[in-house]
């Protein structure tokens, strides 16, 4: 990093909205639909991928895929029936604010499907510190592949260099590292921080609220940790 940070691109789920542990369960009851009894633990750790990584990642890449499509359509339907149950992080939408009032540039790279996504922004309720949005639908390949994130800066004309990110998943620590861009870890999906330090992560705060409470921290850490890759 060799500029001021001048946006900050933000995973959904896990990092803003408590949902992780919803979807975790749409999957797994969409696996035994399907016969397949894959451990809720397995699932959770997945969580994060898109649907287009997590079926070969958790059946295997030798798995039958004639069903993959009915499968995706489960865990949709599924997770859909939760979304009242949607809630807000703690933190979240003053963590956007905040970021906006710095003059901070917001953007929303997630491998989430429109349709969730949808239902994710009418949670988090932020639409006017929000600058811009990416989908699923937007990228080639879902995290951990970077296509999402380099969308994301395309379409919010950032510079890699100017950026940080901010998720819960190691699969968004590897996105980011792909683009080097450095990345914040919040624990509020359900992973320790050890693993997503592990993995790569500049710095790793439990939930928007922590990481808000210590934002000059958080930001100094992670321009260090780039200067030094």
């Amino acid at each position: 990093m060799t500029k001021p940070v001048t946006g900050v691109l933000f995973d959904v789920d896990g990092t803003l909205i408590d949902s992780v542990y919803l979807h975790t369960t749409a999957w797994w009851q969409a696996f035994r639909q399907f016969g397949h009894d894959v451990p809720s633990a397995r699932v959770h750790r997945a969580i994060g991928m898109g649907s287009d990584k997590i079926l070969d990642h958790l059946l295997g890449p030798g798995h039958d895929p004639g069903d993959d499509d009915a499968l995706r359509a489960a865990h949709a339907s599924l997770y859909a029936a939760h979304w009242t149950a949607l809630r807000r992080l703690p933190g979240a939408r003053q963590l956007l604010e905040t970021c906006a009032g710095r003059g901070l540039r917001n953007v929303l790279a997630t491998s989430a499907s429109k349709p969730e996504l949808g239902a994710l922004l009418r949670c988090l309720d932020a639409d006017a510190v929000i600058d811009t949005v990416t989908s699923a639908d937007d990228a080639g390949e879902s995290k951990p592949a970077p296509d999402i994130v380099e969308v994301a800066l395309r379409r919010a004309g950032l510079d890699p260099g100017e950026v940080v990110f901010v998720g819960d998943s190691v699969w968004d620590v590897q996105a980011a590292g792909q683009v080097s861009i450095p990345c914040i870890g919040l624990t509020s999906g359900g992973l320790c921080a050890a693993e997503l330090l592990d993995h790569g992560a500049a710095a790793v705060y439990a939930d928007p609220q922590d990481l808000l409470d210590n934002l000059d921290e958080a930001l100094t850490t992670a321009f260090r940790v780039a200067l030094t890759a």
